[in-house]
């Protein structure tokens, strides 16, 4: 497998990656995210050069939207008008956040038309650098890179693996962690999840078995999200138990919690973002269509913590772009810049309407042009620094780890128990 890697904006990188903060900053580590809403500093957005449509595989099955399922998905690379208008948008969410003051950092560009062979496993071409956040997550001055969970990903953390090595390099507090990778062997797949009627789906709901095996760790980093000491995790098709274990035995050690959600009426989950979206302390946008399981919802409503189902979204599933994998919950997946600004889709007009009313600041960009890469504001970032440091959001804990919160990390933590609105 090679894999072409091509850096023209490092040497802009090295020049200033280690820069002193602007005015009204942290001056703390280059790498510094606790949760998902506090004033965003630095941020990597994806780009859509060079992508190619996922293969088939044995942990993915494309489908075509509004034709005979006996009709081939494409394969190899992305037409240049899809690609360019993909990136057209993607450019403009960064210039928005550069007027913002935020510092917006890219993927080196890949040719993913490249074949992919290990011992386990070979897949025609590999998929794009649209979606950082499946691969890495910033966990205080932690950023962890994800194993991944089908074969055309195997390689996804290529684009971003330059940048990442010149944080850890300008910044000695910068911890660098890269799970381990899966074989992805056929034993790591359930290929009768495929066949399974909707009806059978539905009865075996609870049993949270999807198409990937328990035998390997196994986590997309876009199934996690994070509310200072607590790390809520999705179980689905891209994440499984042992993945969820991994986590747990990193981080908990480091004083964090980390909590397993289920949503059982979502028959095919895959990444938390657009089912569950924590958007300030005490505030998580929900998707109707996918209500959390009882007891785990009452975690949060025991804590004060304010559940708001997300509107009807203004695009239904057939309108979608014809090959956009995801749903038309992609609705949800918005950009926190602070605690009271989000980054929305310009069409999601109920969404705008809804967040002003809960207090929001709403700045809107275009982005269905980036739906047919699996996904839109949240899934095609990854935020590296906010300002901020672990805070304790939860006040009533379901378990408590073995350490201290922050111990590894010379952080303080604040007691900041929240109490309905």
């Amino acid at each position: 497998m090679t894999l072409e890697i091509f850096s023209p904006q490092q040497a802009d990188i090295d020049a200033d990656v280690s820069r002193a903060p602007r005015p009204g900053a942290s001056a703390g580590p280059i790498v510094n995210s606790w949760n998902e809403w506090d004033p965003l500093e630095e941020i990597l957005i994806g780009r859509a050069d060079g992508a190619c449509f996922e293969p088939t595989e044995s942990g993915y099955r494309p489908q075509l939207r509004g034709t005979p399922s006996g009709q081939r998905f494409p394969t190899g690379p992305k037409s240049p008008d899809v690609t360019a208008r993909a990136n057209e948008e993607l450019e403009g969410l960064a210039e928005l956040l550069r007027t913002l003051g935020v510092t917006v950092r890219r993927p080196d560009a890949a040719d993913f038309t490249a074949a992919v062979k290990t011992p386990s496993f070979e897949v025609a071409n590999q998929y794009c650098s649209v979606c950082p956040r499946d691969v890495l997550i910033t966990v205080g001055n932690q950023i962890i890179e994800a194993t991944m969970s089908r074969r055309a990903r195997f390689f996804e953390y290529l684009p971003y693996r330059s940048l990442v090595y010149r944080y850890w390099t300008a910044d000695e507090r910068v911890v660098w962690t890269a799970a381990p990778k899966p074989s992805m062997s056929d034993t790591m797949y359930r290929p009768e999840f495929w066949e399974l009627t909707l009806a059978e789906r539905h009865a075996r709901m609870h049993d949270f078995e999807f198409c990937v095996t328990q035998d390997e760790v196994l986590f997309d980093a876009a199934d996690i999200t994070r509310a200072g000491r607590d790390i809520f995790v999705q179980e689905s098709m891209t994440t499984n138990r042992a993945g969820i274990r991994w986590l747990r035995r990193e981080l908990e050690p480091r004083g964090f919690r980390v909590h397993v959600l289920h949503f059982p009426l979502d028959l095919f989950p895959s990444h938390i973002d657009c089912t569950f979206v924590p958007l300030r302390p005490g505030l998580v946008l929900t998707n109707p269509d996918r209500p959390l399981e009882a007891d785990e919802r009452e975690f949060f409503v025991r804590n004060g913590w304010r559940l708001v189902d997300a509107p009807t979204p203004a695009y239904g599933n057939d309108e979608m772009p014809r090959y956009s994998q995801s749903s038309k919950w992609l609705s949800m997946n918005l950009l926190s810049v602070a605690p009271d600004v989000v980054v929305c889709e310009a069409s999601e007009k109920n969404l705008h309407e809804l967040l002003r009313g809960l207090g929001f600041e709403v700045l809107t960009v275009p982005f269905r042009n980036v739906y047919e890469f699996g996904g839109s504001l949240h899934c095609a970032t990854w935020d590296v620094r906010r300002t901020g440091e672990c805070q304790e959001y939860f006040a009533v804990p379901d378990r408590t780890p073995r350490h201290a919160p922050g111990a590894d990390l010379g952080v303080r933590i604040h007691h900041d128990p929240i109490t309905h609105s």
